[in-house]
């Protein structure tokens, strides 16, 4: 008689993994899971949450640089609609991450201060891969290059990428081979520097807004960018908040000033004629 308090295993299971591939071999498990290593004396137990809480940012960043590469790959080779779910996706892993910090905000300033000493000069402004990520959005800075001297292979993926054309600026070669009007100096730049403000774009777009419907591939484009923008300017203010409620406005472990230093990351834009063109509708 089967009893209901108990699914039984139905005979078609794999149960011998002797010769066979399982979960935690494909996912690579063991180490995944010994890659936690609390540093705190005598062991602190909020230790674990904030290890933890990083390296899972640090796996779906990489995944953000994964989709990102791809939509600008294919945004070069005028393949739109493939680079719009690339973008689909990047939205999702965005909310994710944003969502990730109420865990962190359950540690309270008390707990954190049993543990800030034992992360001695480590910060998350030393995250590469969140460097990859700004990079390719167009927030270019080569200053923060310098920040990784201490791994010469990291610093010089983030130096190549820094003189590589960010999403945006494949977004305006993707416009221009389209036949719209994008500004010549916007094409040939030196893409180390950050994509700024130019008005004659603004009103290459404003036609775009103008007209949605004639050229509805182009201004869903615009509006999946505004909702990336959007979604990294909540993970700053989330990032922000968080810091703020834990250590008020003491330095950063790395060395800046904390909360001020964050806070100003919150003027930064990667796509200012994508909201500049709002003011211009039905004006």
């Amino acid at each position: 008689m089967t009893d209901p308090a108990v699914r039984d295993l139905e005979p078609g299971i794999r149960q011998d993994f002797r010769h066979d591939l399982s979960y935690g071999e494909y996912l690579c498990l063991d180490r995944l899971l010994s890659a936690q290593r609390p540093l705190s004396d005598p062991p602190q137990h909020d230790e674990l949450l904030f290890i933890i809480q990083h390296q899972a940012s640090e796996l779906w960043l990489k995944l953000l640089v994964h989709e990102l590469r791809s939509a600008r790959r294919l945004l070069r080779e005028d393949r739109l609609a493939p680079a719009l779910k690339r973008l689909a996706r990047v939205k999702h892993v965005q909310h994710t991450l944003t969502d990730q910090w109420s865990v962190l905000a359950t540690l309270t300033p008390s707990e954190y201060a049993l543990i800030r000493p034992f992360l001695a000069t480590s910060s998350g402004f030393q995250s590469w891969q969140y460097r990859e990520v700004e990079f390719l959005l167009g927030n270019k800075n080569a200053e923060m290059v310098k920040v990784f001297a201490h791994t010469p292979e990291v610093q010089a993926e983030l130096d190549m990428l820094l003189h590589e054309p960010s999403l945006y600026d494949e977004f305006l070669a993707f416009l221009a081979r389209a036949g719209y009007d994008i500004p010549r100096e916007l094409l040939d730049r030196d893409f180390a520097q950050p994509h700024r403000m130019n008005p004659a774009l603004v009103e290459t777009i404003a036609a775009v807004y103008r007209d949605p419907g004639a050229h509805w591939g182009v201004y869903e484009t615009c509006e999946e960018l505004v909702d990336v923008e959007d979604n990294f300017q909540e993970w700053r203010f989330r990032h922000l908040q968080v810091v703020q409620r834990t250590i008020g406005h003491k330095t950063g472990t790395g060395g800046s000033s904390g909360v001020d230093f964050l806070r100003r990351a919150l003027d930064l834009t990667f796509f200012p004629e994508l909201y500049e063109v709002r003011t211009q509708i039905g004006s």
